[in-house]
């Protein structure tokens, strides 16, 4: 069984012809209850919902509460090497751009795990581009060695394993995954996905749910907002994370969701995708799967990021470079993307605490 079997379901639903059907009832009707359906979040998605946001943030912020109360934890990544043998024509790693490449040493990776944790962030996010054969497995488990002396939590952002390559990974140390599929529809993903490992649509989709079969302890799902029509590419999103939770319910699983950012390469056929839609698009995955984390990351600017805390967001980074070595090197190398809020660790503290809630850098020990 796999999930991509629930995506052929509804690959070729009529989702204009739905929205065209919503009435204001169907949205009120979904607003009164306490447990969705997959058509219920399809309502939520609906142009027809944009004049109920403010009782879907009130519902939102009610749930978010009774499930995490009022915390959100910190967490930064760090780019351990841009090398990348995929073609992407929205990622400045993609291997066709003339780019200055780099990988860190160990020595280096340690460096930057003294810098970050200096910060006081104890939640780390590793990030590479997608090259197994100049960091395989064997590289990555000697990172891990280095930066879970430093580290609570150690989670990974990088090309998707087999099964017993997580495993690996899991054994030595790692305990949260953030994968994005990009873009859920299969026809869009072929066409961005030039060449590489990347372009195997199923395997992606189905990397999740490999490390959950390892019992990896956090999971982080998206897709990249911008690279099709954002309604379609959430509901994927919401019946992906649903399908997930269903399946391995002591995962915590976590929504994020990043809009394309400026890169270097040349892909410019890109949806809009407005601050109010991003903000209907996490109301309603928030109502639809009530336990799941919402992730905002610095692609966002600090004045938005601000005012959606109350909404149902779990979870920030802080203090971010998306630079190789970005953290303890003062040389600028190339970003993966341009990053919006690029306020400090201790500047995140206050502007959460600002707002009544509790910033949070250590939420369990490891035993």
């Amino acid at each position: 069984m796999s999930f991509y079997n629930e995506y052929l379901f509804y690959k070729d639903f009529d989702f204009e012809y739905f929205y065209k059907k919503t009435e204001d009832s169907h949205v009120e009707k979904v607003l009164s209850k306490d447990r969705l359906n997959e058509i219920d979040l399809l309502t939520l998605l609906s142009p027809r919902a944009e004049k109920y946001l403010e009782d879907m943030a009130k519902k939102a912020n009610e749930v978010s509460l009774r499930q995490f109360g009022k915390t959100i934890l910190l967490y930064t990544p760090v780019y351990i090497s841009n090398f990348c043998s995929n073609i992407c024509s929205y990622c400045s790693f993609s291997s066709k751009n003339k780019i200055d490449r780099k990988k860190l040493t160990i020595d280096e990776v340690e460096k930057e795990a003294k810098a970050i944790y200096e910060m006081g962030i104890r939640h780390i996010l590793i990030l590479t581009g997608e090259d197994k054969i100049r960091t395989p497995i064997s590289y990555l488990k000697e990172c891990i060695k280095v930066l879970k002396k430093y580290f609570n939590s150690i989670s990974i952002e990088i090309y998707a394993l087999d099964e017993n390559e997580y495993k690996e990974l899991i054994n030595e140390g790692v305990d949260g995954l953030t994968i994005y599929q990009e873009v859920y529809n299969e026809d869009t993903y072929s066409k961005v996905h030039i060449s590489g490992h990347k372009k195997n649509y199923k395997y992606r989709l189905d990397a999740p749910e490999r490390a959950c079969n390892q019992n990896i302890r956090f999971v982080t799902i998206g897709a990249l907002l911008g690279l099709y029509d954002w309604r379609s590419e959430v509901f994927f999103m919401g019946l992906h994370g649903n399908y997930l939770q269903n399946k391995y319910p002591d995962i915590e699983l976590s929504f994020s969701f990043p809009r394309i950012r400026p890169h270097i390469g040349s892909f410019s056929d890109i949806y809009d995708v407005t601050d109010k839609n991003l903000v209907q698009s996490m109301l309603a995955l928030r109502l639809y799967i009530q336990r799941a984390g919402i992730n905002i990351s610095t692609r966002e600017n600090a004045l938005f990021r601000d005012n959606i805390i109350s909404l149902g967001v779990t979870k920030m980074s802080a203090g971010v470079s998306t630079q190789v070595g970005g953290y303890s090197n003062n040389n600028n190398g190339v970003s993966q993307f341009d990053i919006c809020d690029t306020r400090s660790v201790e500047d995140m503290k206050k502007a959460i605490s600002l707002r009544g809630y509790q910033p949070i850098f250590k939420d369990w020990d490891i035993i």
